[in-house]
């Protein structure tokens, strides 16, 4: 074959090939936009489940270029989640943080706190209120721990059974069908931000040691503020008459900032994130502040609000009537989700429901000395 002819088959089979691509395209453009997507949230959901459906609606909607009434770009797509109660379970006597503050105080390191603490710590039972007077000596039981000292004691009890379910840590807590969730809106270009009750740095370590670990950094965790200053300032009112040195450490000074729940919830989001969600998850009272700053009418784009029912009592303590608490939900503008009926599985394998959520036990001071 000389030159020329194999200067035409090159050009020839160039331009064959481009237009190979180009029917590609345009094929996979219209296969994008008339495609159904893959349906999300099938392995830890139940079949049937009518949240499940709602949400995997909800999220075709908004992430569909071609309908300019409803889509949302990547950059707002925010999707917000209570943890305790909601993506995670509340055992013992409650919250992981309340039994952190017990086992820290009386067990671990009674060395290190007032008699004041102790007495506090060892007095908490089951109904207690877990308020912003409680959070305030949760702060002054770890003065002096540096953030990463802190961090590492929240790694460390994490490792520490519940009694409240057989063969489970604390850190095993989260629920599995909540993380399927928020894997399928991470896989959908939702950022994921944890808004916690509980202590921000106590909530990074919690969900950095979950499953939700690969969904959620820990720059998208806002939770009740301790003090932190640092060291060798904790005294002075203004950070503005010192300045940070190489090598200088930041410590817990045992002072509150602010307790992250009911209205402030929807305060910290207009102030780290400066911007509506359009998904709220929560669980309970506490939450609602948050999912009504999501679906309030001045949203720029299609929100909802969903709310966690903790109505199983064979897989899980829970004791919420479906009938009752969906009903108040439904009224409020929310989506409920019954756990019982809704959640195909709760755990992991081989995690069960005990005998007894939890059992009295008189903590003594002298025990704790």
């Amino acid at each position: 074959m000389d030159m020329l002819n194999q200067k035409k088959l090159v050009k020839a089979i160039l331009a064959g090939l481009i237009l190979i691509a180009v029917v590609a395209a345009v094929f996979g453009a219209v296969n994008y936009s008339g495609k159904k997507k893959a349906a999300g949230m099938t392995k830890y959901w139940s079949a049937d489940s009518s949240p499940a459906q709602s949400l995997r609606e909800y999220v075709d909607l908004v992430t569909d270029p071609d309908d300019p009434d409803f889509f949302i770009p990547e950059k707002d797509r925010i999707a917000v989640f209570d943890m305790d109660g909601t993506l995670t379970c509340e055992t013992f006597y409650t919250y992981y943080d309340t039994m952190m503050f017990i086992e820290y105080c009386l067990h671990d390191h009674p060395e290190r706190v007032s008699d004041e603490l102790k007495e506090i710590a060892a007095s908490i039972k089951p109904g207690y209120t877990a308020d912003e007077a409680l959070a305030r000596n949760f702060a002054k039981a770890y003065a002096g721990m540096t953030p990463e000292e802190f961090y590492d004691y929240a790694v460390e009890f994490g490792e520490k059974y519940t009694e409240s379910f057989e063969n489970m840590h604390y850190n095993d807590c989260a629920y599995l069908p909540m993380v399927e969730l928020v894997q399928y809106l991470y896989e959908n270009d939702f950022t994921i931000y944890v808004i916690s009750g509980t202590e921000r740095t106590t909530t990074r370590a919690i969900i950095a040691n979950s499953p939700l670990k690969d969904y959620v950094t820990p720059n998208h965790v806002i939770g009740t503020d301790f003090e932190i200053k640092q060291k060798g300032h904790e005294t002075e009112a203004s950070n503005m008459d010192y300045k940070y040195e190489n090598g200088d450490e930041l410590v817990l000074t045992g002072g509150f900032i602010q307790k992250n729940l009911n209205g402030n919830k929807s305060l910290y989001i207009e102030r780290e994130i400066g911007q509506r969600p359009v998904l709220a998850f929560g669980n309970s009272g506490s939450d609602t502040s948050m999912l009504n700053y999501t679906i309030d009418s001045r949203n720029p784009y299609t929100a909802e609000a969903y709310m966690v029912v903790a109505d199983d009592d064979e897989r899980e303590w829970g004791k919420q009537d479906w009938t009752e608490k969906s009903n108040e939900y439904i009224e409020e503008g929310y989506i409920p989700i019954s756990m019982r009926d809704d959640f195909a599985q709760i755990y992991p394998e081989g995690i069960t429901k005990a005998a007894e959520q939890y059992h009295e036990v008189e903590e003594t001071l002298a025990a704790a000395a």
